[in-house]
């Protein structure tokens, strides 16, 4: 599975193990320090989700945490489980204003209305995603690091408030990547392989499970060349791009959950990704 271009190609996007950028707003990330003294054993919870805790060189632990997209801005904070007496790190939401994007879709197109079947259907498989957001596995030491999925311009399409044919629709859960047929898609840092399908919204999806809380799904794909169970490393190829499911044109949509909060991919890849504005 793994191919020389494929390692090139996660190379050149940018430096394995980074930590991600903070940004404090809703679909962010923060990063806290845990208090000293702690045991091991402890863990921390954002509301009913577990938090992914990581050490640095040190040995020092500090958790990583995502901050969903519909978080009321304002005082927030994370309980820590597992020390003699109960604690709370506290930190505060700030606002982001997204921006809408505009889709026309051709009239009578069954992802713009669907019936009751295909209605039933995406409830059938947002559960079964659903599911898989919430998981908390122990794949993997401590943060990954990410690279980026397929080669294209990084676009700041996460949050959209989106309009499909001037209706108003759910913003956008991850950022979409043009990018030609076919091209390579590689498991942006490593993990397992979780879950692969065909879903009505996303068409061939792969998700995987980089562990604590963190998933990447990759949607829209024109063939799937990884299963479930397969433990991939950063660069493998896991796919290849299409627009199946609800797609204007060829591009990769990419969505990353923490803590069960679908999180801007911008914000896990290094600092010197450039994004371009297209909403």
């Amino acid at each position: 599975m793994r191919c020389l271009a494929a390692l090139m190609m996660a190379l050149s996007c940018g430096s394995a193990f980074a930590l991600p950028q903070q940004s404090a707003v809703p679909g962010g990330i923060v990063i806290l320090p845990l208090p000293a003294g702690l045991p091991e054993t402890v863990t921390a919870r954002f509301g009913e989700d577990p938090v992914f805790i990581d050490k640095d060189s040190k040995g020092e632990r500090r958790l990583i945490l995502g901050i969903p997209l519909n978080a009321e801005p304002g005082p927030a904070q994370v309980v820590i489980d597992g020390s003699k007496e109960k604690q709370t790190l506290d930190f505060s939401i700030g606002t982001k204003q997204y921006t809408e994007q505009h889709i026309t879709l051709p009239a009578g197109d069954k992802h713009i209305n669907p019936g009751p079947e295909e209605l039933a259907r995406y409830a059938r498989e947002a559960k079964e995603q659903q599911a898989i957001y919430k998981t908390f596995s122990e794949n993997g030491a401590g943060w990954p690091g990410f690279v980026t999925p397929t080669r294209g311009e990084l676009t700041e399409t996460f949050g959209l408030k989106r309009f499909f044919n001037d209706e108003a629709r759910a913003p956008h859960l991850g950022m979409d990547i043009p990018a030609p047929e076919g091209q390579a898609v590689i498991a942006p840092a490593s993990g397992v392989v979780v879950q692969t399908g065909d879903y009505f919204f996303n068409g061939r999806t792969v998700m995987i499970d980089h562990g604590h809380g963190l998933i990447s799904m990759l949607c829209h794909l024109s063939k799937i060349t990884a299963k479930a169970g397969d433990r991939v490393r950063q660069g493998d190829i896991i796919g290849r791009v299409g627009h199946t499911g609800r797609a204007t044109g060829p591009h990769l949509h990419w969505t990353v959950s923490l803590n069960n909060a679908r999180i801007d991919p911008l914000l896990v890849l290094p600092a010197a990704s450039k994004p371009v504005s297209k909403p």
